[in-house]
């Protein structure tokens, strides 16, 4: 089985999780970049962070066989703070690089004015760098965001088959479907959706662009979601195909959108005395 996470914060996840992916049969990742828990105060620490996610955890996943893949934005409760909102202006030459296969999360946390304009200006870059965008839905009234993002949408030089509309659940998932983009399921221990809820959307809407993620990050989450969704699927009657359809091809297809998705792995690094980052040596 092969699995394609199309939405974990591995910044948060330690190496042991690598590991435990990689025999879960997870391949391939994107990480979106997010609030990280603790206020930024300057687009410089946004920079840092970028640059983290186009160097370090590519370097970490390929020594434990996972292609790592980002996304890269201002996220949509950190648009509410005028320190950070300048870090619009440095996004352009971060979408410029091959690592980078989409704008994202961006969306809404409280629907406020300032999360409306960094929507749309954040849409209109992903539409002028060629690029798909991942799309948080709020976790608070989440069938007016939707709606809202969906206005926002329309309105964008983006085409809809060009977003992926994530954490939805049985509220929006009719009028997610509606609108032409393509589906995300964020699938967690204990908030969000589950396995079962899950697979019985899908049996419900059918497995074309439908997306599951574990979205782990520093919270209660688990990095193994994928596979527990797909072998809930298999449990439920879904074929092979079907599975690998959802968990594989279905985000090779969304984030291949933008043409720089490279699920090839470059030579596992050298190690220094058994440590997996090198140090001492020329």
């Amino acid at each position: 089985m092969r699995i394609f996470d199309p939405h974990i914060h591995m910044t948060s996840r330690t190496t042991d999780d690598y590991r435990a992916m990689y025999d879960a049969g997870v391949r391939a990742l994107v990480e979106p970049s997010f609030w990280l828990g603790q206020p930024r105060t300057s687009p410089a620490s946004f920079l840092d962070y970028f640059d983290s996610l186009l160097g370090w955890e590519p370097f970490r996943a390929a020594q434990h066989g996972i292609a790592h893949h980002c996304a890269v934005a201002l996220n949509p409760k950190e648009a509410n703070d005028p320190r950070c909102v300048p870090v619009l202006d440095a996004l352009p030459r971060y979408l410029a690089k091959d690592g980078v296969v989409a704008v994202g999360e961006i969306g809404y946390d409280s629907l406020t004015p300032a999360e409306d304009t960094a929507l749309a200006a954040q849409l209109q870059l992903a539409a002028d760098h060629g690029l798909p965008a991942l799309v948080h839905t709020p976790h608070r009234d989440k069938l007016t965001g939707l709606r809202r993002t969906i206005d926002v949408v329309r309105e964008s030089a983006l085409a809809p088959d060009r977003v992926l509309l994530d954490h939805l659940n049985e509220t929006t998932v009719k009028e997610a479907a509606d609108s032409g983009a393509w589906l995300g399921f964020s699938v967690y221990p204990d908030t969000k959706m589950d396995e079962d809820r899950t697979v019985a959307i899908i049996k419900e809407y059918g497995t074309g662009r439908v997306l599951v993620n574990s979205a782990a990050d520093w919270g209660r989450s688990d990095p193994l979601k994928t596979r527990a969704v797909a072998d809930a699927m298999l449990d439920a009657g879904f074929t092979d195909d079907d599975v690998d359809q959802v968990l594989w091809r279905n985000p090779v297809a969304f984030y291949g959108l933008g043409g720089r998705l490279r699920l090839d792995l470059p030579a596992p690094p050298d190690l220094h005395e058994g440590n997996s980052v090198l140090r001492g040596g020329e």
